[in-house]
């Protein structure tokens, strides 16, 4: 055999093999089974009275409860969920946020209380006196800079509790002055998200349904102006991408969407997101593209047996 035929014998031997090996690759993607879609709707323990939900970079959902501040850990892949940190009668778990050292800071509600609990053992770390004001309550909680802020529907003032290891000393407390009116017996301050450059957060009183731009530095509150809409009545959760605003509206059962201007002063109306499965839903969450939410079902007995449910809508 001449060096020509035994090259071009060799040639055909390699390409006939990368062939095969090609057509063996392709038939073994064709026949891998495609995976689960993750659900859309996921049930929570009956009696679970749930308000607050926060989700961090992997896909797990943490699930506050009014009945005796448990937090719920679902897996947004299969919907199951188990009790994470078992709370303890008296207490009450309302909003809650995932900080990226594991820490769940946990908004106590009528007890005045923050409490920081480990994500991973579902352990109590300690527990923060806000507010031993008659009437209080501790609503939700976002996490910016060195602290972690907490709303008070009840008195014009948010607290800012050190985050983490952080030597910043003691629980800060940032009265709300400037545009805010204070409305006796109602919830006022709701949910709170920081401004893109963190230096401000914006915060939702409920009743009469306004937006404000808070000043961290010296709490005075800036009424945002609303094109679109007159209100975000009932405004609960709050949840910024970007200088996008989800604003939860728990008794409209809507999602408001609102582009915030460069100057965080204005507010303008792009759509809103509606679900027949909506009761009530109180706070959102984003994994992906996904927006998840709770539905706290305020309208329906809240008993040891009532049911609920946490659903999810395309972003």
């Amino acid at each position: 055999m001449t060096r020509t035929t035994r090259r071009a014998l060799l040639t055909g031997l390699t390409a006939a093999t990368l062939a095969a090996a090609t057509a063996t690759t392709a038939t073994t993607a064709t026949a891998a089974p495609s995976r689960a879609p993750w659900p859309t709707e996921f049930p929570l323990p009956d009696g679970f009275l749930p308000e607050g939900i926060t989700i961090g970079s992997r896909p797990y959902a943490y699930l506050g409860s009014r009945a005796n501040g448990a937090v719920l850990r679902t897996d947004l892949r299969t919907g199951t969920g188990e009790i994470l940190h078992p709370g303890a009668p008296g207490t009450a778990t309302i909003g809650l946020k995932l900080d990226g050292d594991g820490t769940l800071y946990l908004a106590g509600g009528a007890s005045g209380t923050a409490r920081l609990v480990d994500a991973r053992t579902g352990s109590l770390r300690t527990t923060h006196t806000l507010s031993t004001a008659t009437p209080t309550f501790i609503n939700d909680v976002i996490l910016t800079g060195d602290r972690a802020w907490f709303t008070d529907s009840r008195n014009p003032v948010l607290y800012g509790v050190p985050r983490g290891g952080r030597s910043t000393p003691g629980v800060r407390e940032l009265p709300l002055t400037g545009d805010w009116v204070q409305i006796p017996d109602i919830n006022n301050a709701n949910g709170i998200v920081a401004t893109p450059d963190g230096k401000d957060l914006i915060v939702v009183q409920s009743n009469p349904g306004a937006l404000y731009r808070v000043s961290l530095r010296t709490g005075v509150a800036r009424r945002l102006t609303l094109t679109g809409a007159d209100s975000v009545l009932y405004g609960d959760g709050l949840l910024r991408i970007g200088s996008t605003l989800y604003v939860v509206q728990n008794r409209h059962n809507l999602v408001s969407v609102w582009d915030l201007d460069l100057a965080r002063t204005r507010a303008t109306l792009r759509r809103t997101i509606t679900d027949p499965r909506f009761d009530v839903p109180t706070t959102a969450a984003r994994h992906g593209n996904r927006l998840y939410l709770v539905n706290a079902r305020f309208t329906s007995p809240q008993l040891p047996t009532t049911t609920f449910t946490g659903v999810a809508v395309p972003l």
